[in-house]
């Protein structure tokens, strides 16, 4: 095995550090705060209290820290297969290719951005980016994919778009539908991370599908570059590749950290969604803060403006 994760004691962590001092690199990733190498192997111990051990001799000074897991198994097409998507049929063994995964988030949130993370995971990080914790974000919360997010930065090619509200907002009122939106932003993202793995090429792109193949294309066109070679879309996409399970989480973690700037704004969280609760938080700084304030947080073409400014109106009489 060539690349092994352990979460660790702070103890153990310590002991670590000491044990590999003479060998200490300087390594300025999200969330390292140790790392070292040898001459067949590199360890980086991360704030989570994982640490990770790569390279021939990975197996060797692992096992002085802690339990080696056995190798996980790896996705197949079997158990693809078994998922009902809509979409494009993939190759034989998908789950097991080199590939570029890109998710958004924050498309149906009336306060926060939306966020679009593309993430190249090779066919030799898969096992390391699934003993990192990463699977569909669905069965992750928020507090874990915080943590997990930062190691996927530190191994992996990506790129993370964060759509603020006033450019939202600004693009939506010339026109913009938000599926056009979100195909612009995937587009950038892809990419990015195509020019950052360059000459590297995947051996294919999967965008977890909020919009047919053709409309998708459609909603592209002037663009002055666009993302074709090998390009798949599936629904339910963070099940069939975990690059775009990893995408997924880069894009909330995006999205998570844009609202906490916004709550640094209004003094306290914001809720998420677009529920009935959104409307009374939205009438709330409606009357506290003002429209332009609001406006400035939310995606105002949502119904929840409306609703919050009866809410207002009734509050004034």
């Amino acid at each position: 095995m060539s690349n092994i994760v352990l979460q660790l004691s702070t103890e153990i962590q310590n002991q670590i550090k000491t044990f590999y001092a003479s060998s200490t690199v300087e390594r300025n990733a999200p969330g390292v705060i140790f790392a070292a190498k040898l001459s067949d192997t590199a360890i980086t111990m991360y704030k989570s209290g994982k640490v990770m051990f790569q390279g021939i001799g990975a197996t060797r000074e692992a096992s002085r820290w802690g339990e080696v897991p056995s190798k996980a198994p790896t996705s197949t097409s079997t158990t693809i297969s078994s998922i009902k998507t809509k979409g494009d049929k993939l190759p034989a063994n998908f789950a097991s290719m080199s590939v570029i995964g890109s998710d958004e988030t924050g498309t149906g949130d009336y306060f926060g951005p939306v966020t679009v993370a593309a993430v190249f995971v090779p066919k030799d990080k898969i096992e390391l980016i699934q003993e990192l914790g990463v699977k569909d974000s669905k069965m992750l919360n928020d507090q874990i994919m915080r943590k997990i997010a930062p190691d996927i930065m530190s191994v992996c090619s990506y790129s993370i778009l964060t759509l603020r509200n006033e450019k939202y907002n600004a693009i939506q009122e010339k026109g913009y539908s938000q599926g056009k939106i979100k195909a612009m932003l995937h587009n950038q993202a892809l990419k990015n991370v195509l020019e950052k793995i360059s000459p590297e090429k995947p051996e294919y792109i999967l965008i977890d599908q909020f919009a047919e193949r053709d409309t998708y294309y459609k909603h592209i066109q002037k663009e002055k570059e666009i993302v074709t070679e090998n390009v798949l879309f599936s629904t339910k996409a963070e099940q069939l590749h975990v690059a775009v399970a990893a995408a997924s989480i880069l894009a909330r973690f995006a999205f998570l950290k844009e609202m906490d700037r916004l709550a640094g704004i209004v003094g306290f969280d914001l809720q998420k969604g677009a529920s009935g609760k959104v409307d009374q938080m939205a009438a709330k700084i409606w009357l506290t803060r003002g429209e332009k304030t609001l406006k400035s947080l939310s995606k105002w073409h949502f119904a929840n403006t409306e609703k919050a400014r009866k809410l207002v109106e009734q509050k004034r009489k």
